[in-house]
């Protein structure tokens, strides 16, 4: 730990190459781990190399602008640099069908208008009624969806039907800016998740807290709750489009 520091101490003072390289190469892990699981639940044309490289861009970002006086672990700023850029890339690549797009808003869509409706999260029964939809064709759909959702929190929304997609860190512009007015979005955005986690059934935000807090990828989900890859999948994409639909309710106000 304390060689680390001093190559912290060394790059801030004199913006030492040979620190910065050194640095970059003992954090060159974490942009393996988080490629890898970016790129786990994608199809195989997408070049996980290429993951990497985008990510090793995230990891320069994130130590020419890391401060060390700030109460925040590197590591944790890294991360969300380093995905930030990976998902910028796979956003500019436009991998995901137009077909499945579509499919994701029509169902985003359907969550919205009933809670809108209802006034609480819809169950999934009401949400077949609303489409016509069997369970069946509905978890089909939700399989169907889930490519979308490998953005997880960081998915595109957009306040109606005509809109641009945004995502959330593009609402807020920049999360690590001390701008009170754009810190204020930020929080806004955390609040209506948090409240709406909270409303979720058990299984959903156990599938949350592992995937998102304790890092488990869908397969590892599905042997702690004993049940299939593809039905985590399904859970995931569930809870995501009810999370978006919240947000975009919450837009329209």
């Amino acid at each position: 730990m304390s060689d680390i520091n001093e190559l912290w101490k060394q790059y801030r003072e004199s913006g030492s190459k040979v620190a910065k390289d050194k640095l970059l190469a003992e954090y060159a892990g974490l942009v393996k781990y988080i490629a890898d699981r970016v790129g786990y639940s994608l199809p195989r044309s997408v070049d996980r190399q290429d993951l990497v490289s985008c990510g090793i861009l995230g990891l320069i970002k994130a130590v020419e602008t890391f401060d060390p006086t700030k109460d925040i672990k590197f590591e944790t700023y890294a991360s969300h640099k380093i995905r930030g850029a990976i998902l910028d890339e796979l956003r500019s690549l436009d991998w995901v069908p137009r077909s499945v797009r579509q499919k994701t808003k029509y169902v985003q869509k359907a969550y919205a208008e009933l809670e809108e409706e209802l006034g609480r999260t819809p169950y999934d029964d009401e949400v077949c009624k609303h489409l016509g939809l069997s369970m069946e064709e509905f978890e089909k759909l939700l399989a169907d969806s889930a490519p979308v959702n490998v953005f997880s929190l960081d998915a595109t929304f957009s306040k109606d039907d005509d809109s641009k997609d945004m995502s959330i860190s593009e609402t807020i512009e920049d999360m690590d800016t001390d701008n009170p007015l754009q810190k204020l979005g930020y929080d806004e955005v955390k609040n209506i998740l948090k409240e709406a986690i909270m409303t979720l059934p058990e299984k959903e935000k156990l599938v949350i807290a592992l995937y998102h807090f304790e890092e488990l990828t869908l397969k590892e989900i599905g042997v702690v709750l004993n049940i299939t890859e593809s039905r985590v999948s399904q859970i995931h994409s569930k809870v995501m489009l009810k999370l978006r639909s919240r947000l975009r309710l919450r837009m329209k106000d």
